[in-house]
């Protein structure tokens, strides 16, 4: 019988090992250092906001790992012996496997700055640095003002987070426009002023130049690159993107880029090795798809093809169209398709904007100018549904059908204010003036 050893708890490894356990009596175990039962880590700003406790994010009671037999093991993997098929664990006995998966996600991106490892600088992607973030910011008393540095989705989260206790917040925002890299233009704006409003004193086009450090090795400021301003602050949230956490994989002989390199079935260059998730990178892009995405949808979806393959019925990752969710603050956004800001956009992409008066709620529509064929959605503030664009990118409607339907996609339930006759009118102007 197979032993299939998975390296990594999260989103990826589980959905591997829970299909795995559906479709075969294989011996499954699971081995991570981070925490002893699988969590949403999406959820962890919640339970520092105040809106649920910890156990609240495990989707899965502790006996549901020994009723399916699934092995879990926490240790912290050291290297890899593919030869031997065999894991050096620290503090523990060398472990065989028939099958390694590895689904070790992403760890917070550094860049040397001095200061970085002081106590009160942290990430925040592991349930390590909500633990951390409670002993150095539990409220403004501790923690009088906090610094995030780097703009994307994560940075975001903390500062809402850090918001939600009255702790003073000093965004730093090296893009002239917050996430200006994704977000096309009038999208990133309205974040912007949305951030402001939130009182978070957000700094565009500014980089961290140092941490400085008190007598006791913990924070006491940072140093602004452009200016040499210092700001005093006890926390430093470091959020300027994650990488793959791959280190225990470099003395392998595992193929490895950014990530650990996988084909389309999401094998590495090692028979019966293979890699999901955050840390996978594909040999070659799929479509306009990044090689790595650190994306919870994906992980999942890798997971469960995975779990196809090791039981016998090789299958190729085939994501399908691009989709994501996230919140700023309190607006929800969503995409489905392409909708590329100023950076990588094509010549052929077209895009129609809309926005509410309240700058609260606004739409990017994508499309091709010559053929007219609706490539994707924006939607900030206004719930949209995934089967809805999913159908109409595969059946590549054009954007005239689109905006015409626009009511079809909407999630919102009935007593909410629908905008689709207000959207369609002002699409109809813009052809008009075109």
């Amino acid at each position: 019988m197979d032993n299939i050893v998975i390296i990594g708890n999260g989103i990826s490894g589980v959905t591997l090992a829970r299909h795995i356990r559906k479709l075969s009596d294989k011996k499954i175990t699971i081995i991570s250092s981070e925490t002893d039962h699988f969590f949403s880590r999406t959820a962890l700003m919640y339970i520092y906001m105040g809106h649920m406790k910890f156990e609240h994010t495990q989707p899965y009671e502790d006996w549901f790992w020994k009723k399916n037999k699934i092995e879990l093991r926490n240790a912290y993997v050291e290297a890899i012996d593919t030869d031997n098929k065999s894991l050096k664990l620290a503090n523990g006995p060398v472990l065989n496997y028939d099958k390694l998966v590895i689904a070790t996600g992403s760890k917070p991106n550094k860049f040397g700055w001095p200061g970085q490892d002081l106590k009160g600088v942290m990430g925040m992607y592991h349930k390590q640095d909500l633990d951390n973030l409670e002993v150095h910011a539990p409220n403004n008393k501790v923690c009088k003002r906090a610094v995030i540095v780097g703009g994307g989705l994560i940075g975001i989260e903390l500062a809402e987070m850090l918001n939600s206790r009255r702790i003073p917040v000093t965004f730093l925002v090296r893009e002239s426009s917050f996430w200006n890299g994704v977000l096309p233009e009038g999208e990133s704006q309205m974040i912007n002023r949305h951030i402001k409003n939130h009182h978070i004193d957000l700094r565009l086009s500014t980089n961290l130049k140092e941490i400085k450090s008190d007598e006791n090795g913990h924070v006491k400021s940072v140093v602004i690159e452009e200016t040499g301003e210092e700001i005093a602050c006890n926390v430093v949230g470091l959020t300027a993107g994650v990488s793959p956490n791959i280190g225990f994989v470099k003395s392998s002989k595992i193929e490895i880029g950014r990530g650990v390199k996988v084909n389309r079935f999401l094998e590495t260059n090692i028979p019966d090795v293979y890699a999901i998730g955050d840390c996978a990178e594909q040999h070659e892009a799929i479509g306009n798809r990044r090689p790595i995405e650190a994306v919870w949808y994906s992980g999942r979806m890798m997971g469960e093809t995975l779990a196809q393959t090791i039981c016998g019925n090789r299958m190729a990752y085939k994501p399908g169209h691009w989709f994501n969710s996230a919140k700023f603050l309190d607006i929800e956004y969503q995409t489905y398709g392409w909708v590329f800001g100023k950076k990588g956009r094509p010549d052929y992409e077209q895009h129609f904007h809309w926005k509410h008066n309240d700058d609260t709620k606004c739409i990017t529509v994508a499309y091709h100018k010559d053929s007219n064929e609706f490539l994707g959605i924006n939607t900030f503030g206004i719930r949209m549904r995934h089967e809805t664009f999913d159908t109409w990118l595969s059946e590549k409607r054009d954007v005239d059908y689109v905006m015409n339907h626009l009511s079809e996609a909407n999630f919102d339930p009935e007593f909410y204010s629908h905008y689709e006759a207000e959207i369609l009118s002002a699409y109809n102007k813009q052809l008009e003036t075109a």
